[in-house]
């Protein structure tokens, strides 16, 4: 396998406060983020957006590219490209964002479950399901640093087997774990996903400091409001709309599970898993110069149709 060893272990530590720039992509509800480090420079984009049309089968790095035209409005480096799991609802611009800046990529270990499991619904024979697409895996309690601040990872599965969530300082990226309190909390009735499991990864995000600012992976505007990511874990606490209701686990996996039941799929889960699982890379293209992605039939007998 190719995915070099972590880095471990880091001195000098920072306790500087993280810059967060947010970037909300309206076709998929998605965030993407920059968070950098006011004192070196230093920045890492987490969760950035392909941009994809369904309907013509069009890719375009729109998105991508105003990130990497803020980055270099602030004069900033790009250290790091990191993935909190591969998404169901969007392609990851991940590997033509390595292609531009030359930055390591990562994403937690699990990712090899996730592509095998995704290997067999494809039945891609040749894929190599062993996370190599990616610079390195990361697990959970792993530290880096992005600049002079540290980074941990937290192990936060539920949505998907191979979740994870960034603490940069006072900021954590939780993607699809909690959303904004009057959404709630994420799906689990994906191929691998487990209520009791999001749970749990729920109590350890609320376990960090009240003050933590936490960023969300989505946004869908109930009501109509406009778009926002940012949270606290005291907000969290007092104002989610599915944990002021569901108080135990047991009760929070009834309502989780009763909830997904009523879910129609993503429309793009199974154009972007393919891509996802593969590091942002798009499929190479065929003996006629094009490239096609793979829609298996009939292979989630359970999705609810809307």
């Amino acid at each position: 396998m190719s995915t070099a060893a972590f880095p471990q272990s880091v001195s000098d530590r920072s306790t500087a406060r993280p810059q967060v720039d947010a970037f909300f992509d309206k076709r998929t509800c998605s965030v993407q983020y920059i968070v950098s480090d006011p004192a070196t420079g230093r920045c890492a984009l987490i969760d950035p957006v392909l941009d994809y049309d369904e309907k013509s089968g069009s890719v375009a790095t729109t998105s991508a590219d105003a990130l990497l035209a803020r980055v270099k409005e602030q004069g900033l480096t790009v250290e790091w490209i990191l993935d909190t799991h591969p998404h169901a609802d969007h392609l990851s611009a991940s590997g033509y964002l390595k292609d531009r800046t030359g930055a390591k990529t990562a994403i937690g270990e699990r990712i090899v479950d996730v592509q095998q499991l995704w290997k067999e619904i494809y039945n891609l024979g040749g894929f190599e399901a062993d996370g190599s697409q990616w610079d390195c895996l990361v697990a959970d309690g792993d530290d880096f640093q992005i600049g002079n601040m540290d980074v941990r990872v937290v192990f936060s599965p539920g949505h998907t087997l191979a979740s994870i969530a960034y603490v940069v300082g006072d900021a954590a990226f939780i993607h699809d774990t909690l959303f904004m309190p009057d959404f709630g909390t994420a799906r689990c009735d994906f191929p691998g996903g487990d209520a009791r499991a999001l749970w749990r990864s729920i109590q350890r995000i609320l376990s960090l400091p009240s003050d933590t600012r936490l960023f969300s992976g989505h946004d869908y505007m109930p009501g109509g409001r406009a778009p926002a990511w940012e949270s606290t874990v005291a907000s969290q606490k007092a104002q989610n709309i599915h944990l002021v209701q569901a108080r135990t686990e047991d009760e929070f996996v009834a309502m989780r599970q009763a909830r997904d039941a009523k879910l129609p799929m993503p429309k793009l889960i199974l154009h972007a898993l393919q891509v996802n699982m593969a590091g942002g890379r798009l499929p190479a293209p065929e003996s006629n110069g094009t490239r096609y992605l793979k829609i298996p039939l009939d292979t989630l007998p359970y999705a609810v149709w809307d």
